[in-house]
């Protein structure tokens, strides 16, 4: 069962209220994603801590309804 880039951004987000979510259908199947996610809850993380804190938003559907999601992930720019 494929799932909604909504519903990827609103578990994403439950999780990370401040973080900003660009997500691309990379196929067009609801099956293939692509994710550009900013958030300070990244700050002073590893790119795999930070993909981590990620995968855990999605509660477990990282391999079931949700196939593949590549992920680009990142802390705000600070001035």
């Amino acid at each position: 069962m494929a799932m909604r880039a909504d519903e990827i951004e609103r578990l994403i987000k439950d999780a990370l209220p401040d973080a900003q979510v660009f997500i691309d259908d990379l196929r067009g199947d609801g099956d293939h994603y692509s994710a550009r996610i900013v958030s300070a809850a990244f700050t002073g993380k590893t790119r795999v801590q930070q993909h981590q804190l990620v995968y855990q938003a999605l509660q477990g559907r990282m391999g079931n309804e949700l196939h593949a999601l590549a992920l680009q992930t990142s802390a705000p720019e600070t001035a």
